[in-house]
């Protein structure tokens, strides 16, 4: 085999074919104002957009319900009506809220089952985010979209719910109280759910099946999305993800199934002050209405009782087709593909072109440089995170230089690999050393078929390999043309993945990226390894990355817009008359330090109640802050009677200032029964024994300062033990505390409870400070007062 001096060209087509499969990923225009009205309107969504997400509206706020009012009219004004459904829910994580949902209803002509439109429009609390992505994006598509769909007057047979969820940020409580209170949810056949996890890129369809998803999968497909992007491995990723959307909800609580569409670059101003309308990409917009228009259309005169199914397929995108087909098929392809590439092999060898000898050498640069590839981006990540502390600043993990470090550590791969090729492997020998990552791809979905056959479909670009091979070895046929050609496969399936990983899992995962680079190297060895001259190849590629890290580093720094988080937080000790400045951070700052002082100190103690976050972040250091009057809630105890081996008790926690939550502990040691909590129970509760893993038993966002109210029964040998929290998220405005303002680089910390004055208490009977308690004995004993109980004198 002559080497081929046309490795320029090589490149430059493969970066083509990439850039092709960019730009069929999702739309790359957006339509105007001026759009025809039957048609949906990027920018006439937007303008929505701008309107909802102009402060932040989270749960509790003013502008929460300012935003709740102007859906209602919005609805109004393209001809619906709108009915709003309120109360309370408590989930299963202990997080109880009153959620306000928003709803309104088209009637069809010949209703099967209701096709739902679901986005959730509070913002994320404690971070000052607009929610302009999460999920503005979502509403405004939904409004965008039935207001072109009845100015088309398009026919429909189905009934079309519309569901502006309410407390998705806090625990997807007003999907629950949807699905387990709406007399509507019976009607369910099938939810569209649109959602956002970032700011920018494509957005991925994931769905929500109980058991089979064939149907749904067949349906999607006929509905002929014009930009579909999916694949069922990522659906297979994302149920080992702690991530859940409403849609979740509904597919668990209520066994009504769904489609899913989200978009996750730009992932680091997901839940921050920075996922306003400048940060949201118009073209992510676009790609959310090109998906919405279709399915309404279609969904909206589809059988949707007809949508259940036991078996499941395997489906993917490329571009301008989306493929599926049933994973019974996953085994029985690999198999297949082995006993093509054996029987090639065993023609290879009797035409004397294949050597056994030579398959089994191919295998030291494939996998030499998988090792290396792979402990040089792990160990490297490792060292870049030494050199850049401030990187964990950012806790979802994908730093706003992220994409730079991906183009460092995949070109750095592809370079590992040309010095491998270059030392141990030769053009004349190509097609044998091809033979190598033929096998263990056939090894990986053997693997993939076994324990996740959701990415079955790794194996077709596996079978254009296998007939590169069966075709060199048949007529001895080899040019360039006919080696592109037969790697669009590998390049359209494989090739996302080395970006979409990071992106979704954060760049702990680049290992990854760099091990599926080799592995997409490999699939291309016909390509890559005739190239002419493979050490200038490694000076170009090495070069480039140098490239990328320089670029990174450049770049590792903060300004506006590609913010620093930090923290901050108030905590008053009710119980000892003491107050401290507490951060999350790991590294402070110039604002952090005029708190907590530029020595750091451990925060000590301020951990044995932990605070639920995204990330289990703990707090890290703390400083003695001045004791400020700050009305103390007030502690009643409406119950506290004893009957048999059972102690009854009802509290009622009232707040007396302004406050957004309650964090309620007990003594783990302390088993509760039916327990309550503003009347309601825990969602889909099996027994009537409260099920904790810790010392946590409530998490209560407060709406409108309502009080809390605690009803239980404990065993009555247990000894009451039980904690709060009261915060308010009213830092940066409290006139006691006089904080300063952050810089224009800085924002507050997303995923945790950040910029609040906190109330530390025991929840006893008594408001005084604790009592020692005496040697002899007490006994609790109670007086029923008007209905109420009154505690007896001792201290308990």
């Amino acid at each position: 085999m002559r080497k081929n001096p046309t490795s320029i060209l090589a490149i430059v087509c493969i970066l083509a074919i990439l850039g092709i499969i960019y730009a069929t990923t999702m739309p790359q225009w957006i339509s105007k104002n001026d759009e025809a009205l039957a048609d949906f309107s990027t920018e006439r969504a937007l303008n929505q957009v701008e309107i909802i997400a102009q402060k932040p509206h989270y749960v509790g706020s003013t502008n929460h319900e300012l935003v709740a009012n102007y859906l209602k009219l919005e609805l109004n004004r393209i001809g619906l009506e709108t009915t709003t459904q309120e109360g309370f829910t408590l989930n299963d994580k202990g997080l109880l809220v009153k959620s306000k949902n928003i709803l309104a209803r088209i009637k069809g002509t010949d209703n099967s089952k209701a096709l739902l439109l679901l986005s959730h429009y509070d913002s994320a609390p404690h971070s000052f985010s607009k929610g302009a992505s999460d999920d503005a994006s979502g509403v405004a598509t939904i409004l965008e979209g039935i207001r072109a769909f009845l100015y088309s007057k398009h026919p429909q047979k189905n009934d079309i719910i519309i569901l502006f969820s309410d407390a998705e940020e806090l625990g997807l409580n007003g999907a629950a109280l949807f699905v387990n209170q709406h007399p509507w949810a019976k009607d369910v056949g099938l939810v569209l759910n649109f959602e956002a996890r970032g700011t920018s890129g494509p957005s991925y369809m994931l769905m929500e099946t109980n058991q089979g998803n064939q149907a749904l999968v067949k349906e999607f497909t006929n509905a002929k999305a014009a930009y579909p992007v999916s694949n069922s491995l990522m659906y297979s990723i994302y149920k080992m993800l702690p991530n859940d959307t409403d849609l979740t909800v509904f597919r668990e609580q209520g066994n009504i199934q769904g489609f899913n569409f989200a978009f996750i670059d730009s992932h680091y101003n997901y839940h921050t002050q920075q996922d306003d309308v400048q940060h949201l990409s118009k073209t992510t917009l676009a790609h959310q209405g090109s998906y919405l228009m279709p399915l309404l259309k279609y969904f909206a005169n589809t059988d949707l009782t007809k949508t259940d199914s036991t078996e499941d397929n395997v489906y993917f995108n490329v571009p301008f087709a989306f493929i599926n087909y049933p994973f019974s098929w996953v085994m029985p392809m690999t198999l297949i593909a082995l006993g093509l590439l054996i029987l090639f092999m065993f023609i290879g060898k009797a035409k004397r072109m294949i050597s056994l000898r030579e398959i089994f050498k191919g295998f030291v640069p494939l996998l030499g440089s998988i090792i290396v590839s792979g402990l040089v981006t792990f160990l490297g990540w490792k060292i870049i995170l030494e050199i850049y502390p401030q990187y964990s600043d950012l806790l979802n993990g994908f730093t706003y230089n992220g994409h730079a470090y991906i183009g460092a550590f995949v070109t750095l791969s592809i370079a590992i690999c040309f010095a491998f090729y270059h030392h141990f492997s030769d053009s004349k020998i190509t097609m044998n050393h091809f033979v190598a990552p033929l096998l263990l791809w056939i090894i990986i979905n053997a693997f993939i078929a076994n324990s996740l056959a959701g990415a079955g479909f790794l194996i077709i670009p596996v079978y254009f390999g296998i007939l590169l091979f069966g075709i060199f070895v048949l007529t001895q046929h080899y040019s360039l043309g006919l080696n592109l050609l037969f790697s669009i496969p590998a390049l359209a399936i494989v090739a996302p993945f080395i970006v979409m990983f990071p992106i979704g899992l954060g760049l702990k995962i680049l290992f990854g990226s760099a091990v599926l680079t080799v592995l997409l190297f490999g699939l291309l060895l016909p390509i890559f390894n005739t190239f002419f001259r493979k050490g200038a190849w490694i000076i170009v590629f090495f070069t480039a990355s140098i490239g990328f890290f320089i670029y990174a580093g450049v770049n590792s720094g903060y300004e506006h817009g590609k913010a620093k988080s930090n923290s901050l937080l108030y905590i008053y000790n009710a119980n000892t008359n003491s107050a401290v400045w507490a951060t999350y951070d790991v590294n402070l700052d110039d604002w952090t330090k005029t708190y907590l002082g530029e020595k750091n100190q451990k925060a000590v103690g301020l951990n044995s109640l932990p605070l639920a976050s995204k990330y289990n972040t703990t707090f890290t250091n703390s400083a003695i802050a001045p004791v400020v009057d700050i009305p103390k809630p007030t502690i009643a105890f409406l119950r506290d009677s004893v009957i048999g081996s059972k102690r009854y008790m009802k509290i009622r926690i009232t707040p007396n200032r302004k406050v957004n939550r309650y964090d309620i502990y007990a003594n783990p040691k302390m088993t509760f029964y039916n327990f309550k909590a503003n009347g309601v129970s825990t969602s889909g509760e099996k027994s009537n024994k409260l099920e904790r893993e810790d010392a946590k038993i409530l998490c209560y966002y407060v709406v409108s300062n309502e009080p809390l109210e605690m009803e239980f029964i404990i065993n009555k040998s247990s000894i009451f033990d039980m904690d709060l929290i009261e915060s308010s998220f009213d830092l940066m405005t409290n006139p006691l505390l006089n904080v300063k303002p952050r810089s224009d680089w800085m924002m507050p910390t997303p995923f945790v409870l950040n910029d609040a004055v906190m109330i530390r208490q025991k929840i006893k009977r008594y408001t005084e400070p604790i009592k020692p308690i005496e040697t002899a004995p007490v006994k609790d004993s109670t007086v029923i007062v008007n209905d109420s109980l009154k505690p007896a004198a001792q201290p308990q």
